[in-house]
């Protein structure tokens, strides 16, 4: 399997609801590296897996609609405890329809999975992987 991975940030504001998560239940930043890993079996006919600068920019497309914002506040997350993995698929979910829309090129239509990683620091993270 061959893969390529592309790298972003985001910095949001959100807070949780339930004991489990302690102080996080109050408002509070986070700031994660977003790392989108795009795979496919065979290489496509300019044997690459994606186009890089295409997976940047979409990466980028998909972060600057959650960057800045209190997820608090978002509609599409109303009631829902925004934690690590929750984004990372939600991240996930909005690639995949972009590349099924042909954002990321034809090519891009051979991919067979894309995992999404949010790191919340040097020593914590959280995935989400899909297929495609």
């Amino acid at each position: 399997m061959f893969s390529i991975t592309v790298r972003d940030h985001i910095m949001i504001a959100h807070s949780f609801r339930g004991e489990v998560f302690g102080p996080a239940q109050r408002l509070h930043g986070a700031t994660f590296l977003v790392d989108a890993t795009f795979r496919r079996e065979q290489l496509d006919d300019d044997n690459i897996v994606v186009d890089i600068g295409l997976a940047t920019q979409e990466l980028g497309a998909v972060v600057s609609e959650l960057n800045y914002r209190n997820l608090d506040n978002e509609p599409d997350f109303a009631g829902i405890n925004t934690s690590t993995e929750f984004l990372a698929k939600v991240i996930a979910d909005r690639l995949a329809e972009r590349i099924e829309k042909g954002a990321l090129g034809e090519g891009a239509r051979g991919l067979a999975g894309l995992t999404v990683t949010l790191h919340e620091s040097h020593v914590a993270w959280a995935s989400y992987e899909r297929v495609l």
